[in-house]
């Protein structure tokens, strides 16, 4: 895998269904571990809440969760989930907290609800799509440094960090697909001066 689409930030939403308040908090996440942890919070956050319901998705082990927490079987975490894994999202986390108004929803008022919330949340998280990259290094001279942050920026490169001394040293993240087109170019821009450090690999947008 090259690429995945995640949460591009924390975010959290409020909606209210028939006097029920839904709050839906979520956010990226590297792994369960993390997952367990925002959980928590949201539970820490919400003690006196009728239900903390729950899904995540993560990378590794390609793990799913979902929980109703007390809700009808099949009304609160698979619909959240589902709102993920149509959304094609992994490594995040969504919690959909309820504070129950007095009014039962119903079967199919509570998987609209709980669809609803998640869906407005990753919404106004945003989605970002993670590209795996090469995580690069170069030592130029102050002449060189003019054509080159420009040559990084052409190819999708994040400069993550600069350092200005005798030389500019250049720390960024290339996609890897992308690497061999930049080190040519570079080679060609540089008249055979320059040459790449990789220094390993990174998830980046």
């Amino acid at each position: 895998m090259e690429a995945y689409l995640t949460l591009r930030a924390p975010a959290e939403i409020e909606i209210v269904e028939r006097r029920s308040r839904f709050i839906c908090a979520a956010a990226p996440v590297e792994n369960e571990a993390a997952a367990q942890e925002f959980l928590a919070e949201c539970r820490k956050n919400h003690r006196a809440a009728s239900h903390n319901v729950y899904a995540y998705v993560i990378r590794e082990g390609q793990t799913r969760r979902f929980s109703d927490d007390g809700e009808p079987q099949g009304t609160a975490g698979m619909p959240v989930l589902d709102v993920l894994s149509g959304n094609k999202l992994t490594d995040c986390v969504a919690v959909v907290t309820r504070y129950f108004g007095g009014v039962l929803l119903g079967t199919g008022g509570l998987v609209h609800a709980y669809s609803r919330a998640a869906s407005a949340v990753v919404e106004s998280a945003g989605i970002v799509c993670m590209k795996l990259c090469g995580l690069l290094h170069v030592c130029c001279d102050y002449g060189q440094y003019g054509r080159i942050e420009p040559l990084i920026l052409r190819w999708s490169g994040v400069v993550s960090d600069s350092r200005f001394g005798e030389n500019v040293e250049l720390d960024f993240a290339l996609p890897k697909k992308d690497i061999a087109g930049f080190c040519a170019e570079l080679t060609e821009v540089s008249a055979g001066t320059l040459t790449p450090e990789i220094l390993g690999e990174v998830w980046a947008h």
